[in-house]
């Protein structure tokens, strides 16, 4: 089993930065991808950002330039930046995990969420 734990969100103020944490731990081989995720209420879950093994990183067109995805691969950790944050950036925000554990099963793991709330 492998375990996602999130932790960095909080209440921020327009304008804004948070940095959001999300670490990997239990039977892991090899991290294929990490992913953020982020679903505000009333709205469907929207992909914010992925990072893969080799370091390619892809942004939904609505952070680019305002949020930046990284990977520490020893600590098995995921981190996003969000700078100049907008109330419309309010959401639950997900860490997702495309793992080959040790026993060579590929699957999907997701952490719990972690709340981010911008005020105007």
């Amino acid at each position: 089993q492998v375990q996602l734990v999130e932790s960095g969100g909080g209440l921020v103020q327009a304008g804004g930065s948070l940095r959001l944490s999300c670490v990997a731990s239990g039977s892991i081989f090899h991290i294929i991808a990490m992913r953020w995720y982020r679903q505000a209420p009333g709205k469907q879950r929207e992909l914010v950002a992925s990072i893969t093994s080799g370091g390619s990183t892809n942004y939904a067109d609505s952070v680019k330039g305002q949020f930046t995805i990284s990977r520490d691969k020893v600590k098995n950790t995921v981190y996003l930046q969000m700078n100049s944050l907008k109330p419309e950036d309010t959401a639950v925000y997900s860490c997702n995990a495309d793992v080959l554990d040790i026993v060579s099963s590929r699957r999907d793991y997701w952490g719990q969420g972690t709340q981010v709330t911008v005020s105007s």
